[in-house]
């Protein structure tokens, strides 16, 4: 059995938190498209390199930056005026040396290919031909690293860098809510009955005891809006829509909703988009910026600072620990008995098979006290865990797991 500790977490819950504050960044928005395209250039890097050779060679293209275009919405219409930059850079494996001499990796093409066809599936009026520029500067992987890689691949793969990984179990009602409005409002049904809602979605959430505000950020596509009026009208209904679709799920709280709180009709001022994004008119984005495994930003909670997204899936333990963590406290909190609250750490050493991280440190926080049973399965889950960990790197490359 690995190094796991477990002990109990003595603490008031986070439900009995005065105060709880929750984020969530969604498709659309600058930072999660910059982790979207590394995840998708590392995905398709993944599987040509499986395809060609048989394994994952080593690359990490966790570095993507979204430049800020210009556009001009005006109610009914608009343009972009310059378009929105994106720069993928990182490392990879740009050849391998076989018994017939080099042979080269298309790069360029692969990160290109992955880069338009996520924006293609996740946008209805963001061209990437028209609207976006991409880029990349992706140069050969340090000669360590890529060594340690395919000394690993003989084997269980060896930790490429000494990094730890963050999970917890349950979502709070306040998460739960911050990351089921986005999807809301990004789901195919909304978008069918209100076209005008744009992809950048962000939702902040703020609980103060059993009150709940959530300030929510729409961009608003300025074709399916014909006037102020309008405009403010269709607000209106969205934000009915949100109270509508929460009265359904969320009982025993008082919930405000804002949409656009920056509007001044007055001075003329309207969150208007051409694309349904901000990054048509100079918001940037950049990888590791969003939303963590779990899908949410959440400061009451302990985090990892890693960017999951682009990093390579076989033995990046800043990305892989943080997906194993959030699964083991998952599996602790739904089949071990009285765990109310389940935090999970996972600490590794460069150099050290994955399945054997320096430590797992499990704290529960029970519903009464941890007794043996619960600390004796608790360690069996992550044990479980550690010995199929490398079934997460599949998870991972056939887009199975949530990163962001």
């Amino acid at each position: 059995m690995a190094n796991i500790e477990v002990s109990e977490h003595r603490w008031i819950g986070i439900e009995n938190l005065n105060v709880e504050i929750v984020e969530r960044k969604g498709v659309g928005h600058p930072d999660y498209i910059a982790d979207s395209i590394g995840e998708a250039v590392s995905r398709e890097l993944s599987k040509y390199y499986l395809k060609r050779f048989g394994l994952v060679l080593h690359h990490n293209v966790d570095k993507v930056l979204v430049v800020g275009g210009q556009a001009h919405p005006v109610f009914g219409g608009g343009e972009v005026l310059q378009p929105i930059y994106v720069i993928v850079s990182g490392r990879a494996t740009t050849y391998v040396k076989t018994k017939d001499g080099l042979e080269f990796i298309p790069v360029g093409t692969i990160v290109m290919r992955a880069a338009r066809n996520w924006i293609k599936e996740n946008f209805r009026f963001l061209d990437p031909e028209e609207h976006v520029i991409i880029d990349y500067k992706i140069g050969q992987g340090s000669a360590d690293l890529v060594g340690l890689f395919e000394y690993g691949l003989k084997r269980i793969p060896l930790a490429n860098d000494t990094s730890f990984g963050v999970g917890y179990a349950p979502l709070s009602t306040l998460e739960r809510i911050v990351y089921d409005v986005e999807r809301f409002l990004n789901s195919q049904n909304l978008k069918n009955m209100m076209p005008v809602v744009g992809e950048d979605v962000k939702v902040m959430g703020l609980r103060i005891n059993k009150k709940i505000t959530l300030t929510i950020a729409v961009a608003m596509i300025s074709r399916f809006v014909k006037d102020k009026g309008e405009y403010l009208a269709l607000k209106e209904e969205i934000r009915e829509k949100v109270l509508d679709y929460l009265a359904k799920k969320v009982h025993n709280y008082d919930i405000e909703v804002f949409i656009n709180a920056a509007d001044k009709p007055e001075e003329g001022i309207f969150y208007l988009t051409v694309t349904g994004t901000s990054a048509e008119h100079g918001d940037d984005g950049a990888t590791g910026r969003g939303n963590r495994v779990n899908g949410l930003i959440t400061p009451m909670r302990p985090m990892s600072l890693e960017a999951t997204a682009g990093k390579n899936p076989i033995s990046h333990v800043g990305k892989i620990y943080n997906v194993a963590s959030t699964m083991i406290a998952n599996k602790i909190y739904e089949e071990v008995k009285g765990v109310r609250e389940v935090y999970v750490s996972m600490l590794s050493q460069i150099g050290r098979p994955i399945n054997d991280p320096l430590v797992v440190d499990i704290k529960i926080f029970p519903e009464d006290r941890l007794t043996e049973n619960m600390v004796s399965e608790a360690k069996n889950i992550a044990n479980e865990v550690l010995e199929n960990i490398e079934k997460i790197s599949n998870y991972i490359i056939e887009n199975k797991v949530s990163l962001f």
